[in-house]
């Protein structure tokens, strides 16, 4: 049987990891199959550790796989090329492999720009890793394994699609092999986080995302009792306080939705459930928003995205401009808190545009708002259109941080300049607003969710140097890095 090591690439760009550090749940499900095939598996979370790449390789080295495995998404595609490159100058014998979505769609650039990959696992890979290394160490054929990509002379094959998995509630998640002192929500110090999935895919289809192209439009989902279960064992087991549910479209069955939240409210297991699902879908339970937070939700991201009917349209969001202000309003009624993202970077972009927008976003008032840069991922219906306004080859930067695509009407350095002033402008109206709230569990999460923000995101450097601000408010800022008695904790 194989050594098989799981590793994430050292890649940070302070988007995600400003709230906390999040276990990697596809090598959690990946590393259970392959052990339950007889294999033995580490999950090396290089990326929640902080290692730096010379670190992560003298741990590969350490552990000295038959296997070396990796994930990328667009964003993390160089740095996790540069580890696969290193494991085939270190022993050329290792067999190299990567999966995720970037490759998945991508894979005959991927293969070509870096020859050093043995073979991409395309789509859903629980089983494909498991056929692909049982084929590998009889020394067979892998074109007769489906889900892969792979080259031979020179010329790229790709063998047809896996099925997905029909029962998602027959895999094996290998939750001890995590190192779970790594994983952490940072708005609770001290706290331990997990990843749960409830279900897989989305039947939308958001012209500048990925997820419903990877899942092929369709949704599978898991047993409300089998999830609650794995709830409960991770509460018991590993003392996990925050959960967060990653699913695409957790809440797309209400019945089913409904029933997860009445088990949870039965179990009272005293934990906390972060959530990202629809605008609409928030619409819809407005009857039953209370069970949300009766169930432990205290956080939900909807994806707004825009603000105007037109450029919802446009990006094919299949949501009512004047809903996402009423879902926002349905989330504060119960008590939870609201966090939701605006898209600016359209070739047809404009300072005006963007004020526009972050009147928006005001008007709005959400909890938390993210002003994001459209990243044109090359799988990704908008990709053609935006293809002309492309200034920026390095993947590393299509991150919803960085510029990537040039607006008609404005230059790189104004684009980013604009967004930076979106968050300034709307932090500085939201933080006097948080000091004086009489909700106390919501007063605490948003100074420490601040906090946070100002500790590990893309933010830290920036926001304090953006112009003039209110004393006040800037006293507040500056106090977020020193002082520790709006802790949650």
């Amino acid at each position: 049987m194989a050594r098989i090591i799981l590793v994430t690439p050292d890649y940070h760009c302070g988007v995600v990891e400003s709230a906390g550090r999040w276990p990697h749940l596809g090598f959690v499900y990946l590393a259970g199959e392959l052990r339950q095939a007889g294999h033995e598996v580490r999950i090396y979370d290089a990326m929640a550790k902080n290692h730096s790449f010379s670190q992560i390789m003298d741990n590969i080295k350490k552990y000295n796989p038959d296997v070396v495995g990796t994930t990328a998404y667009t964003a993390t595609m160089p740095a996790a090329a540069d580890i696969l490159r290193a494991v085939r100058e270190w022993n050329p014998d290792k067999l190299t492999v990567i999966g995720g979505i970037h490759p998945t769609f991508c894979y005959e650039e991927v293969l070509q720009e870096y020859p050093f990959i043995d073979v991409i696992v395309r789509f859903e890979g629980e089983f494909t890793l498991t056929e692909l290394i049982s084929a590998w160490e009889a020394g067979g054929d892998f074109a007769c394994i489906s889900g892969i990509a792979f080259a031979r002379n020179g010329e790229v094959f790709c063998t047809p699609a896996r099925d997905y998995t029909c029962d998602l509630d027959t895999l094996s998640p290998a939750w001890d092999l995590l190192d779970w002192k790594d994983y952490t929500f940072f708005i609770y110090p001290g706290s331990r986080l997990a990843i749960v999935s409830t279900s897989r895919g989305c039947i939308h289809n958001c012209a500048f995302c990925s997820q419903h192209k990877f899942w092929n439009r369709t949704w599978r989902a898991r047993r409300p009792e089998s999830v609650v279960a794995e709830i409960e064992y991770l509460v018991r087991e590993y003392d996990v306080e925050v959960f967060f549910i990653s699913d695409e479209y957790p809440t797309r069955d209400r019945q089913r939705w409904e029933e997860i939240l009445d088990l949870l409210i039965a179990k009272d297991l005293g934990a906390s459930f972060l959530l990202e699902t629809r605008v609409d879908d928030i619409v819809r339970d407005e009857d039953i928003i209370n069970k949300y937070r009766s169930a432990g939700i205290i956080h939900i991201y909807v994806g707004i995205e825009a603000a105007a009917q037109e450029n919802l349209d446009l990006f094919k969001k299949g949501i009512a401009a004047d809903d996402s202000k009423r879902a926002l309003d349905i989330i504060h009624s119960a008590g939870i808190v609201s966090e939701t993202s605006f898209i600016l970077g359209t070739p047809g972009e404009t300072p005006e545009s963007i004020a526009r927008t972050l009147e928006s976003a005001c008007l709005y008032n959400p909890d938390f708002a993210h002003f994001l840069l459209l990243a044109p991922w090359p799988y990704a219906d908008m990709y053609p259109e935006l293809a002309p306004f492309i200034f920026e080859k390095d993947y590393s930067k299509y991150n919803l941080v960085e510029p990537v695509i040039k607006p008609e009407a404005m230059t790189g350095d104004e684009l980013f300049t604009a967004v930076l002033n979106c968050y300034r402008k709307f932090y500085m109206a939201k933080i006097p607003e948080w000091v004086n709230l009489k909700n106390d569990f919501k007063r605490k999460y948003a100074l420490q969710s601040m906090k946070a923000i100002m500790e590990n995101s893309f933010l830290k450097e920036h926001i304090l140097k953006l112009g003039a601000m209110p004393k006040s408010v800037e006293k507040i800022i500056r106090g977020l890095y020193s002082d520790t008695r709006n802790s949650t904790g």
